[in-house]
This record gives C-alpha cells, structure tokens and sequence, in this order.
C-alpha cells in the first residue's frame, strides 16, 4: 500500500456541520476503498492567493492516507464533482 497526502479546500461559507460532514464524507470514501486515514489535519480558514469561484477565503483540511492507486483516481473523480471543494490536490508520498 502507498501512502498519500489529500490537500483539499472547502467553500468558506460553509457551517461547522457542513464542513464537519465534508470531511466525513473524503474520510469514509477511503474507508470504503479499503484505505486507511492515518491523520486528518484541519489548518482552518486562510486567505487565498487568488479568488476562485468569486471566494477570498477558504477551509484548507490535510488528509495523510494509506491506499493502492486506485483509491487516488476515485478519490480525485469525487472530489471534482463535489461543489463544496474549490480545489484539490493528491500526492503519493514515496519512501
């Protein structure tokens, strides 16, 4: 199994239940791909660099994992879909 790193952003206008939920849900879709979510790391609202999707803001959650490569693709295919994400990024951590 390989270990990667899931760096995502939620809509900062999201509640506390919402974002609660969102984080929830990446962490049970590894669970269910027969991964393992070693440590989830909220880092909280930060200032973007740009605005996307007309927000200056933005909730910034780091997700370290253990999965093969197919819970990358899958994990990549949902969170594009997903409106609550501005943006994503996953990255295989070698040894």
């Amino acid at each position: 199994m390989a270990q990667y790193e899931l760096m995502y952003i939620l809509k900062p206008d999201l509640g506390e239940e919402q974002t609660a939920a969102g984080i929830e849900r990446f962490n049970d879709m590894v669970a269910r791909a027969s991964g393992t979510v070693e440590k989830t790391d909220k880092w909280g609202r930060r200032k973007l660099a740009f605005d996307i999707d007309g927000h200056g803001e933005g909730f910034y959650v780091l997700v370290t994992f253990q999965g093969d490569g197919t819970i990358a693709n899958e994990l990549t295919r949902q969170l594009k879909i997903q409106e609550d994400v501005l943006r994503s990024m996953i990255v295989r951590l070698d040894d």
